[in-house]
């Protein structure tokens, strides 16, 4: 309703006040005369309606600065008046003013943090607070982003429309890199009591559907799709009972969602059979190997280790080889992850990185190096800020300092 309202009024904060003065009309009109047999098609056409109301009132309105700069993508063999879902005068289409909404939101003359906030807010429905909380920050704090973003549309008049078949390929990495972020920030929750916040997750699920659904020859859509899936496939058993955080070795694996698994190993061999692999592929190529392994011991280190130096060829980033280095320790021993580690404890990215310090500590920990990993510990657990993390971390500095320099734990 807000997408194609938005479509009408060039303005988002009107699009948004119209979409809640129909559902105010909603509650005072349908207890008497019953829920319409097409609620959303009454809901969006009373939000057009008042929205029309509004554009008549502001008789300066074609000489301000429109929010939205709307291209006519009304298919011309569609008149004006057509009826959709029964109501007359509405436009086709109301999936492609969802995308031509997650495009205008994920506009690269955006800053990465006021595109998530803004997908979240008018995307997929959060409140102003419910952001707020999302990124850690305070509310008034996430208002006057939402709002600058806003401005910045009006500003560099952004158009309301999907990119054209040559920006695809840019404003696209856009919009799944705010995707991932979403899901990301619900997958290990930056701070808090929780490790994962299935909101976060929910949401970012629902618009990597959305897009496969109305992108599905995107094979860097299908494989995004398929990282989150085949990552979330494991959310029910990482923590115990008790709250304790559960590594993979821990893990039950009979209780990870094999439909889910089969789904995201799907998308991901079909993303894959149209080209070079993207890093997405690729992420979710290693998600695969874990994902699949019968047990933790089956687990095929050797390819998850190829995976990893493909990637770092197609997205050097600091944490591409920090869980390159984790992985290389699995494979060849602690010593040779601790020596790939070594290069990277001067990499800026990673200063208060806190994986970068547990890994080491778990390195150190294996080869009996007690001492040393209780330091690297305590240095991860000032970095952490998520509770089950902390927990987890320090019940590991207490037992490496029980045991202080004795022969290496082979665990």
């Amino acid at each position: 309703m807000l997408a194609t309202t938005a479509q009408l009024t060039r303005d988002l904060d009107l699009a948004e006040e119209c979409a809640q003065e129909a559902f105010a009309a909603a509650l005072q009109t349908w207890p008497g005369t019953g829920v319409p047999a097409r609620p959303g098609a009454w809901l969006t056409q009373v939000a057009r309606n008042k929205a029309r109301d509004e554009l008549r009132r502001r008789a300066a309105f074609r000489r301000a600065l429109p929010l939205l700069v709307v291209e006519d993508a009304r298919d011309p063999a569609t008149p004006a008046g057509a009826a959709r879902d029964g109501v007359p005068g509405a436009p086709a289409g109301p999936e492609d003013d969802r995308l031509r909404l997650i495009f205008t939101c994920c506009h690269p003359a955006l800053s990465r943090e006021a595109q998530a906030a803004l997908t979240l807010r008018l995307v997929c429905g959060l409140t102003t607070p419910e952001v707020a909380r999302a990124f850690l920050v305070p509310e008034p704090t996430m208002a006057a982003r939402i709002t600058r973003a806003k401005k910045k549309i009006a500003a560099a008049r952004i158009p309301y429309r999907a990119p054209a078949p040559d920006e695809l390929g840019e404003r696209l990495g856009a919009v799944l890199e705010v995707v991932q972020l979403i899901f990301a920030t619900g997958h290990t929750a930056p701070a808090g009591p929780h490790l994962v916040r299935h909101d976060l997750l929910d949401r970012a699920l629902d618009l990597g559907r959305l897009l496969h659904r109305l992108m599905p020859a995107e094979p860097d859509v299908a494989a995004q799709l398929a990282l989150m899936l085949l990552h979330d496939a494991r959310s029910a058993t990482r923590q115990a009972p008790d709250g304790r955080l559960l590594l993979l070795a821990e893990q039950d694996r009979s209780r990870w969602d094999a439909a889910q698994i089969r789904e995201g190993v799907a998308l991901l061999t079909a993303s894959l059979r149209r080209g070079r692999p993207s890093r997405y592929a690729l992420q979710a190529a290693i998600a695969a190997q874990h994902a699949e392994a019968p047990t933790w011991a089956d687990t095929d280190w050797p390819a998850v280790v190829d995976l990893y130096d493909r990637l770092l060829a197609r997205w050097p980033t600091a944490v591409v080889r920090l869980n390159r280095a984790a992985a290389l320790g699995m494979r060849d021993g602690p010593q040779a992850g601790l020596d790939a580690l070594a290069p990277l404890l001067s990499e800026p990215a990673l200063a208060t990185y806190p994986y970068l310090a547990a890994a080491r500590a778990d390195f150190l920990r294996r080869l009996g190096r007690h001492t040393e990993a209780a330091e690297a510990y305590a240095e991860a657990i000032a970095l952490t800020d998520n509770d089950p993390e902390r927990r987890f971390l320090s019940d590991r500095l207490a037992e490496v300092d029980a045991r202080g320099d004795r022969p290496p734990d082979r665990r």
